[in-house]
């Protein structure tokens, strides 16, 4: 079973900067898209930021020009640079990659890394 490894959440001022990091555990094939998500207790989870294969990445409007995610395909690692970071970016952390499988889709799920941003 394929295993999505974060790191690099933890507790950061407003106004700072902490980057995430996703690894997969083994090599995974057709990778159609690799994003980060969170989620605030009571809420959804909403994506924060995906690269999609072939056609560019996107960003939820409350991080656009603030956060910039990086994905390889090759190496099946995914990161989230956060800058500026505001309180309302307190949230769990989730990595996601999506493949295609056979006629379809599958995808996996991080364990999740809290990020949490004080004034």
């Amino acid at each position: 079973q394929v295993q999505l490894v974060e790191s690099g959440g933890g507790l950061v001022q407003a106004g700072g900067s902490l980057k995430l990091s996703c690894a997969a555990s083994e090599r995974i094939l057709r990778i159609t898209s690799m994003g980060w998500y969170r989620q605030v207790p009571g809420n959804e989870r909403e994506l924060v930021a995906r690269v999609n294969s072939g056609s560019g990445t996107t960003y939820a409007d409350s991080v656009r020009g603030r956060f910039t995610i990086s994905g390889d395909t090759v190496k099946n690692t995914v990161d989230l640079q956060m800058n500026s970071l505001k309180t309302e970016d307190t949230a769990v952390y989730y990595c996601h990659i999506l493949y295609r499988y056979g006629l379809g889709f599958r995808d996996y799920w991080g364990q999740g890394t809290q990020v949490t941003v004080s004034s």
